[in-house]
């Protein structure tokens, strides 16, 4: 019986060291020079939709993909904001693929006012944070696939949806509407993630 319990604390202490050494997750700003890889293609940029408005909530659980209504939509800034980090990511000269929206309406209408009417709506990439453990369990994997898969071709591929999402992925929570989170494919090694650009920090970039 003593052994037993020394076993349980052991196992119990190195359990502990583990959470202790655990990092937190930290954000970096994209460099120049990141900017500059992605013109030759083979990444892929995970953009969080634009400034909605909060005072408006999904009406959960009566949410209806087909009725904007029943959905937190974006402002008129949240709008321009999309149309502005669209304009950055063709102003620094970034190609760009096949681009994936969440059904939402705010991250549709990102996607359409920063790129145009030329995307794919995914339900997998829907709005996670209101959804029980079982529900995400069957989205995020291929959400992850999306950030893993090598992208063919001399473009990159373009996510657009949401902040919860990331963070059941990956721990990460881009609390700025309108970031841009880049990502190198590694296949069946996953993804590894190399910086974020919110929309404040692209005039910089370009410079």
């Amino acid at each position: 019986m003593k052994l037993f319990v020394a076993l349980i604390i052991a196992l119990l202490t190195l359990t502990q060291a583990a959470f202790a050494a655990e990092k937190p997750f930290v954000e970096t700003t994209v460099t120049h020079d990141t900017l500059m890889q992605l013109r030759h293609g083979g990444y892929v940029l995970y953009m969080r939709h634009g400034t909605s408005d909060t005072s408006r909530p999904d009406r959960v659980p009566n949410v209806d993909l087909n009725d904007c209504s029943t959905q937190r939509p974006l402002t008129a800034e949240g709008v321009e904001l999309a149309a502005k980090v669209g304009r950055a990511i063709r102003r620094a000269k970034i190609p760009v693929g096949e681009i994936f929206a969440s059904p939402m309406c705010r991250a549709k209408d990102t996607a359409r006012a920063a790129f145009g009417d030329d995307f794919i709506v995914l339900g997998h990439l829907r709005y996670t944070s209101n959804m029980a453990s079982y529900e995400k369990a069957g989205m995020t994997p291929m959400s992850r696939a999306l950030l893993s898969k090598p992208v063919e071709g001399k473009v990159n591929r373009v996510l657009v949806a949401h902040a919860p999402n990331l963070m059941d992925i990956m721990g990460y929570f881009p609390k700025i509407e309108g970031t841009v989170v880049v990502f190198k494919p590694l296949g069946n090694e996953g993804f590894k993630y190399l910086g974020s650009i919110t929309p404040a920090q692209w005039p910089k970039l370009l410079q």
